[in-house]
């Protein structure tokens, strides 16, 4: 490139990707032209103390960033995300507890204190929820009242609405009912919405519930030809264990999963070659959703990658990475589960643009923007 790139020019407040957070003049400088600059911002390897320096924004706005998993960068968040992860970790514990009748007998009182104590903060975690989240970048939620009517019926909103209903049903109710006492282990799934692992379960078993869906079929056919093939092997040797096919069905499931409880057992000839074949092919079904399971699992973590990757060539496509851009990668490698050693090695290969990673293209002639370019400001000097 003949002239050197004036990387000023790049309008300041330019967000490519949707609504974020309010960042302030300073939050638009450039973090660094130097490769390990860019990298250090977006994905240090210590957290950083200080938070970002927000522009004003409305109370409603504020309160949506505190309530929302990686919302914000602050203390409050994380702390507010902290404090719900332990209070439903030892709700779940004092639903076992309960469950063992000294103990509960015991600290009746208690446990009904907590109890309380819980709803109010589930309860009023919902109504925040519910309140700003015509906040959120997603426009379809944004309308103040179809917006949080949609909300109410997503996944997550469900399951922090059955966190609750069980106390409130058994008010109205007058009656200790087990089944809704049970009903609070629900409160499990609210952690959910803090495990990226539990997010790429979900988002394998999606992707994958075609194929999940086939290899069930192909088990229900197996159940029942070995269920009839048993009857009619067994039957008149053993009428009590094979009376009839559904009966049957019991010694297919445990065979098939390669259980084996051993209460029903072929004893004839043909019937015991025949439990010796299908005992093979029970290994074989039993390893099949394990392998659609692994390597849905790895093309989720490749999607994700992925994501980030094109998110960093984003970011770097005019030459230079603000601490806006950088924070925003910051919290997109937490949502997608990335460790930061994957991070920095995207940051780093795309930042040199060396083949492993997305080529970052001057803005001005088109050229290569390669490791030199961004070293080219010294250590001290200001981007």
């Amino acid at each position: 490139m003949e002239e050197p790139l004036d990387f000023e020019d790049r309008r300041a407040g330019d967000d490519r990707r949707g609504p974020a957070l309010a960042f302030s003049d300073d939050d638009r400088r450039s973090v660094g032209r130097r490769v390990d600059d860019v990298v250090d911002a977006a994905a240090p390897m210590e957290p950083e103390d200080e938070t970002i320096v927000e522009g004003p924004a409305s109370m409603r706005r504020r309160v949506f960033e505190i309530v929302t998993v990686g919302g914000g960068q602050s203390w409050l968040s994380r702390s507010f995300d902290l404090f719900l992860i332990g209070l439903i970790s030892l709700n779940v514990l004092a639903v076992i507890l309960e469950s063992v009748r000294e103990i509960e007998q015991e600290y009746r009182r208690a446990f009904f204190l907590f109890e309380v104590f819980s709803v109010t903060v589930f309860s009023t975690e919902y109504l925040l929820r519910l309140w700003t989240i015509v906040e959120s970048a997603n426009a379809r939620l944004r309308h103040p009242v179809w917006g949080r009517a949609r909300w109410m019926f997503t996944p997550m909103a469900v399951i922090d609405l059955l966190a609750v209903l069980p106390f409130f049903l058994g008010m109205m109710t007058g009656a200790d009912l087990r089944f809704l006492r049970v009903l609070r282990l629900l409160r499990v799934f609210k952690l959910t919405r803090y495990s990226s692992a539990m997010g790429m379960l979900l988002a394998v078993l999606r992707q994958e519930a075609q194929s999940f869906g086939a290899a069930l079929f192909v088990m229900v056919l197996l159940m029942i030809f070995s269920a009839s093939m048993i009857y009619l092997f067994e039957h008149e040797a053993q009428p009590d264990d094979f009376a009839n096919i559904p009966m049957a069905m019991w010694w297919a499931v445990i065979t098939l999963t390669t259980v084996g409880y051993g209460d029903a057992t072929p004893v004839t000839f043909w019937g015991q070659m025949f439990g010796g074949a299908i005992s093979l092919i029970g290994v074989g079904m039993v390893a099949l959703p394990a392998g659609i399971l692994a390597s849905g699992f790895s093309q989720q973590l490749k999607l994700r990658r992925d994501r980030f990757q094109d998110e960093v060539r984003q970011a770097l496509s005019d030459g230079v990475m603000t601490y806006e851009e950088a924070h925003k990668l910051a919290n997109m490698r937490e949502e997608l589960g990335l460790s930061v050693e994957e991070a920095r090695s995207i940051l780093a290969h795309s930042a040199h643009g060396d083949g492993t990673g997305p080529a970052v293209a001057c803005p001005h002639c088109g050229g290569h923007l390669s490791a030199e370019l961004f070293a080219r400001t010294a250590p001290g000097d200001p981007a």
